[in-house]
């Protein structure tokens, strides 16, 4: 069970993000979608989704968005009655675009195996109508059964430099799991290990995120939302024959060298794989992803399995 890892900071977690189906289709139209991503994930091991909840984030970014906003289904709504919950979910909830009634409605109304990350404004700009801490005072007082994420941003402790003060804050607040934004900046990434393997705090599964970028366009959006991509690596991913298999190989590079840095500082890192394009070929690529991860994560246990078993050995020699 995905909340039984979280709670035992088991190492290795892999999750797949989605994004629910914009409110303007139909439900028909909706169906159709969710059963196209069922029928995707059928054959992959992996132990829950996760699923946004998308906020404009204008604000945030003075340049014009690359693709248009526009508000998505409910993601509870979808994981219960589109995707029928086949499989565990994270619930992202933005927290700003609900008022207080709404958001207590969805924390009185989920089961005690909701797991729900809250995300705060994107920008001081926003108007929201309910802040984060307010959020976090209200789980407490009527969604003690909710297992709370957080958002984690390693860029933005490249800048500020209290990333990790940030997740340890948050997790006096009650956030067992931290989930990152797309990592395509390993540097930004271990340097946020580092200094949360410093601190004197209990330490929580750190949930990297990795997506596939096989074009311009997708880039140009992944930089609007304010993922780092170094100079180099992005000559590298165009410069190639398939910018699309490079950006899956770079990934699978980052996230195997990511879980064992940091499993060998004592945390515990898991990956969250995201195609945050609507092109078939990039969602195709996320999938490969997700199976890639999956396996670097088993090779991994069986590894040490085999350590433990050489050790046991030597021990009754």
């Amino acid at each position: 069970m995905l909340k039984d890892k979280i709670e035992s900071n088991t190492p290795g977690i892999l999750l797949y993000g989605i994004t629910p189906p914009k409110i303007n289709l139909s439900k028909e139209e909706a169906e159709e979608i969710a059963n196209k991503q069922l029928e995707r994930l059928k054959d992959s091991k992996f132990d829950g989704l996760v699923i946004y909840d998308l906020q404009d984030e204008s604000n945030r970014n003075s340049s014009e968005r690359t693709f248009e906003f526009i508000r998505t289904i409910k993601p509870e709504i979808y994981h219960k009655e589109f995707l029928h919950s086949a499989y565990p979910a994270v619930i992202y909830k933005a927290v700003g675009n609900y008022d207080e009634a709404e958001f207590r409605e969805f924390l009185q109304s989920s089961s005690s195996d909701t797991l729900s990350v809250f995300v705060g404004a994107s920008s001081k700009q926003d108007k929201q109508k309910l802040a984060l801490n307010d959020a976090y005072k209200l789980k407490n007082e009527c969604g003690q059964g909710v297992t709370l994420g957080g958002i984690c941003i390693p860029e933005r402790h490249i800048k500020k430099g209290d990333e990790d003060l940030r997740v340890a804050g948050k997790s006096i607040k009650g956030c067992k799991f931290f989930i990152t934004q797309a990592v395509y900046n390993i540097e930004n990434a271990k340097r946020f290990i580092d200094d949360y393997a410093n601190l004197g705090v209990k330490k929580v599964p750190i949930i990297f995120t990795f997506t596939p970028c096989g074009s311009s366009k997708t880039l140009e959006f992944m930089k609007w939302l304010g993922i780092a991509v170094p100079e180099y690596l992005e000559d590298r991913l165009f410069s190639s024959q398939n910018a699309l298999e490079s950006s899956v190989s770079l990934s699978l590079d980052m996230f195997e060298f990511l879980f064992k840095y940091a499993k060998a500082k004592g945390i515990s890192v898991g990956a969250n794989v995201e195609s945050i394009s609507t092109r078939k070929v990039e969602i195709e690529a996320s999938i490969n992803l997700l199976n890639g991860i999956q396996k670097i994560i088993e090779d991994e246990k069986e590894l040490s399995y085999r350590e433990i078993w050489q050790s046991a050995s030597k021990m009754t020699e």
